[in-house]
């Protein structure tokens, strides 16, 4: 009988045991989300601009910054800012930083912040051509990009896309692929227009109110709006009196180019020249978003700064607008 008891309490003390593991593990669980809910609210507006000009789904971005970086908490990203373990390799002649990795003392690349390692990702996967084909497929097919970046050899892990996809769709990062950016940004983007809620817009000039209580500026003496969430082409063609195709070619759009909330539209083809004689390029600009600044034509930065179309400005050149 005392024998029987003993077992009893054993089993129950073995039962308790187990379930303060479980409390553990939950509690670590939920830590992690946690940290990774941070991670996502605080890189996910970079990674979608990157996917706006490269192409990159962004929910493939956030997950490999996610898993590259262990949530922003590895050596590299603390000590390198480097986020998605981008080696040296012989063209890099940026800062760097050395620890084990495959083999020891590894040579890695090192930033100045968070910033330019997602740029540097973005260059890395486009200027690679085992990455080329990546490129051919939807913007929304994470998986596809997830198994395709496996197979090119981005990580030796056998893993690699079953672990991007896994987080991808733990956390709902797909949403960010929407080409229309509104499930993306949701209640941030109310009030675009208003230059009292958005401070960029006070360098503008209010004209008039247009349809809609719609606000159009003046920049570079041209007539511009800005464009809300709920936006597109087709809508501001129509509230404009203009026509899909030449509200398209006054902003150096693509064909049925889905609006971003906050974009600067302009309403009549843009200059050639800009009111200001240079800019000198800020973290997060493209060429794209400096010629709408600016309201100058696409093309005519390309020209007039003797760069090949697609190459991006770096970080601190100083672009000719005249």
């Amino acid at each position: 009988m005392a024998k029987n008891s003993l077992n009893m309490r054993e089993v129950f003390g073995l039962l308790c045991y187990l379930l303060f593991l479980a409390g553990q593990a939950g509690a670590q669980k939920a830590d992690y989300n946690t940290l990774v809910n941070g991670y996502i609210e605080k890189y996910r507006d970079i990674a979608v601009k990157e996917m706006m000009v490269y192409r990159i789904p962004a929910s493939i971005t956030l997950a490999q910054g996610i898993h590259e970086s262990d949530v922003g908490r590895s050596d590299l990203a603390t000590k390198a800012n480097n986020h998605f373990g981008i080696k040296c390799h012989k063209e890099w002649f940026g800062k760097t930083f050395y620890k084990d990795d495959d083999a020891p003392n590894e040579c890695f690349r090192k930033y100045d912040n968070a910033i330019e390692s997602f740029r540097d990702h973005s260059y890395f996967l486009t200027q690679r051509d085992r990455y080329k084909g990546l490129f051919d497929l939807d913007v929304n097919d994470y998986k596809g990009w997830a198994n395709g970046l496996q197979a090119a050899g981005y990580a030796t892990n056998p893993s690699y896309a079953k672990k991007l996809i896994q987080t991808i769709e733990s956390f709902s990062l797909f949403r960010f692929d929407n080409a229309n950016f509104m499930t993306a940004f949701g209640d941030m983007l109310e009030d675009l227009d208003n230059p009292e809620k958005q401070a960029w817009l006070r360098k503008f000039i209010v004209v008039k109110k247009g349809k809609n209580n719609r606000n159009i500026f003046e920049n570079n003496r041209l007539k511009m709006t800005i464009a809300r969430k709920d936006d597109n082409v087709y809508q501001l063609a129509r509230d404009f009196k203009t026509s899909v195709d030449d509200l398209l070619d006054y902003n150096d759009l693509p064909y049925a180019t889905a609006l971003k909330p906050g974009q600067i539209v302009y309403l009549e083809s843009k200059r050639r020249k800009g009111a200001a004689e240079s800019h000198q390029v800020q973290k997060g600009e493209t060429l794209y978003t400096i010629s709408q600044l600016y309201g100058i034509k696409l093309k005519m930065l390309y020209k007039r700064n003797d760069l090949r179309e697609g190459v991006e400005p770096a970080r601190g050149m100083v672009l000719r607008l005249r």
